[in-house]
């Protein structure tokens, strides 16, 4: 392959040639990129790496620091650590974790949407347990309520048997670095405003790993040489710390550079000439060894979410900010306690010394008589200190009430009986408005969790290839397991699905509640036979939760109902079908309205009111024809009443 002149350099048609020419498998292939252009991308990234450094250094230090009061395995023997943090960040994490968010795919409107929009939602159900997105989401969650923002990358789309679907990632936010500017990763509304420029994050891998992966590249040239003080390093440092654990990376010194040897690299996220790339550094970050493209992406494939954020702010507030002080005064306050306590239990003691002569019958002995010269008295007295132990019992109540109502954990969230007697409407009120701090919880949680379907949905876009490409899913239907074949035409419209997030606790409540008011409508409505009695008991069914499979069993479709399902076919295609008198026109009306409004489907409806006001006035046009008669075996058929003549289809 030639090698292209002038590539990022001189003008932006150059990068339009590697990106045409250069790009095999969505990898960059190295042998074009020449080597001036090499130190120009490596200069960039440490320019912008070396001015993000500083700026989260001491915050990242800080998050780290905190994981000793998540867990602090290395404190000293003889004292207490209090759980503070653990306890409320382990019941809003429980909390969250529990209300799994629900996504649910509609169409837009587009020819074959509804068949689209039933596979789409087939196929997410399917690939919730194919991705380990419940393992993904443990973690993201974990990030998101430890570090105030947690990041996932989707970028890798696993084309292997059985998975064929994209594979998302959670970035570790205790080595992350980004563009002091940003407010979130893609910005905070729809045009993108605070998005990264820059960022990036540390990541080990050993040879053999880059050389099985096509978008590597100068791995011969990568050295043992690590950063004293990494940022994975330092990440691993703090975790091993806290789990106590001894920690010597300079043992990995050992091991052989083609052998099991890891490699410190850096991620780094930038724009070239205004594009978007995923650029990978080693040696120091001064050898590029993978550069890859991510404008079809549109924006960064990576979704952040966090817990309580702040306006125009990229760290928000983390449950550590609001616990950690507070664990440290209370294990402080403890550990005084115990001392306290350890010291009453071997109390001082005054002792006239004109009266006990020798010192050694002090020591403490059963049933020991002491002699005394002279009346016994006051020859000994216990010193006295000051209690301090109730004021500090006080404090510690005060620090973990102020945890509790930071956070919304009140003692009964956390699975503990209240210490102060409370009636049941207290107990009911206090619990219906954690509900809503943490269905609020839920739903910042729903903007990242709709920006993961989006890419999700975006990702098969992209790797999905037509009449190639086939996935085979497993869907519970209402009488037996079904094998439902995919393609990319069964699962891509032609105009790009919405995607709604809804959390299963809050969805489960609507849906009881949507039941409970339908329920005395339907009551009232079904006593009046010219309602539509099929679509209400249909609807009682959804709200029952029947899936469409299940209500179609129950309420198999009509005659009518299939035709008009084939009618919309013409009519998406914006050609008329055939009228019969015969036909039961309100079915059709309410079947034809899922079609798409054109010309055709518009003017087929208007046909069927307009036959509907025609058959209120003239029933003498709609009689059904009377059956003929069909002559027994030896008996002719009466001439003068003759057949009747069948109706024709009229427009």
């Amino acid at each position: 392959m030639a090698k292209i002149p002038s590539a990022f350099n001189i003008l932006r048609k150059d990068y339009a040639d590697i990106e045409r020419k250069i790009v095999v498998d969505e990898e960059i292939v190295p042998s074009v990129i020449e080597a001036r252009v090499q130190e120009k991308i490596v200069k960039q990234i440490n320019e912008e790496y070396d001015f993000a450094y500083p700026f989260n250094e001491a915050k990242r230090l800080q998050q780290l620091t905190r994981l000793k009061l998540y867990n602090n395995q290395r404190r000293d023997a003889d004292a207490v650590g209090d759980p503070l943090l653990f306890t409320v960040f382990n019941t809003v994490h429980a909390a969250l974790y529990d209300d799994r968010l629900m996504s649910r795919w509609e169409g837009k409107g587009g020819k074959g949407d509804e068949d689209v929009e039933e596979n789409l939602n087939a196929l997410a159900e399917n690939d919730y347990d194919v991705m380990y997105k419940a393992e993904v989401d443990y973690e993201w969650n974990w990030d998101s309520e430890f570090f105030g923002r947690g990041l996932l990358l989707m970028t890798d789309f696993n084309r292997e048997a059985g998975f064929m679907c994209p594979m998302p990632e959670v970035i570790d936010a205790g080595s992350w670095i980004r563009d002091p500017r940003a407010t979130s990763v893609n910005g905070n509304n729809a045009r993108g405003k605070g998005a990264m420029r820059f960022g990036g994050f540390e990541m080990g891998m050993t040879y053999w790993e880059m050389k099985d992966h096509p978008g590597f590249f100068n791995i011969d040239s990568l050295r043992k040489d690590k950063e004293i003080k990494g940022l994975i390093d330092q990440v691993r440092e703090a975790r091993d710390t806290a789990q106590g654990r001894d920690n010597f990376p300079a043992r990995e010194e050992a091991l052989g550079k083609f052998n099991n040897y890891e490699f410190k690299l850096l991620n780094w996220f930038t724009t070239i000439k205004g594009k978007k790339f995923l650029i990978t550094l080693g040696n120091r970050r001064s050898t590029l060894v993978r550069l890859v493209p991510l404008d079809k992406y549109g924006r960064w494939p990576i979704i952040d979410r966090a817990l309580y954020p702040l306006a125009k702010d990229w760290d928000g507030v983390s449950i550590p900010d609001l616990t950690e002080d507070k664990q440290r005064m209370r294990a402080l306050l403890i550990n005084l306690g115990v001392k306290q306590a350890k010291a009453e239990a071997t109390p001082q003691y005054l002792f006239d010394q004109t009266k006990i002569k020798n010192k050694n019958d002090l020591n403490l002995r059963f049933n020991k008589f002491i002699p005394v010269d002279g009346p016994v008295g006051d020859a000994m007295h216990p010193v006295q200190k000051a209690q301090a132990f109730a004021v500090a019992t006080s404090i510690l109540d005060v620090l973990d009430a102020a945890a509790q109502r930071a956070t919304a954990t009140p003692e009964i969230q956390q699975g503990v009986s209240p210490e102060q007697e409370r009636t049941l409407g207290e107990l009911q009120l206090v619990s219906s408005k954690v509900d809503t701090r943490y269905s609020m919880n839920a739903k910042v949680y729903g903007w990242s969790e709709r920006r993961f379907w989006q890419q999700w949905y975006r990702m098969y876009k992209i790797h999905f290839k037509d009449k190639i490409d086939e996935k085979i899913i497993r869907i519970q239907g209402a009488l037996a397991p079904l094998w439902r074949p995919l393609t990319r035409e069964n699962i891509i419209a032609e105009v790009d699905p919405d995607v709604k997030i809804e959390s299963r606790v809050i969805s489960e409540a609507k849906r009881l509640r949507q039941q409970q008011s339908f329920a005395g409508f339907a009551e009232l409505a079904l006593q009046d036979p010219e309602n539509d009695r099929r679509y209400i008991q249909k609807y009682m069914g959804r709200l029952q939760g029947m899936t469409k499979e299940e209500l179609d069993v129950a309420f198999p479709p009509t005659i009518d109902e299939i035709q008009a399902e084939e009618e919309n076919q013409l009519l998406n295609n914006n050609k008329l079908p055939k009228i019969s008198v015969q036909d039961d026109h309100r079915t059709h009306i309410s079947v034809h309205a899922k079609a798409n409004q054109n010309p055709s489907s518009l003017a087929h409806i208007r046909a069927h009111r307009k036959l509907m006001l025609v058959k209120r006035d003239r029933t003498d046009l709609f009689q059904p024809a009377p059956e003929p008669e069909f002559a027994t075996p030896g008996q002719q058929p009466n001439p003068a009443q003759g057949t009747p003549a069948p109706t024709s289809p009229t427009q």
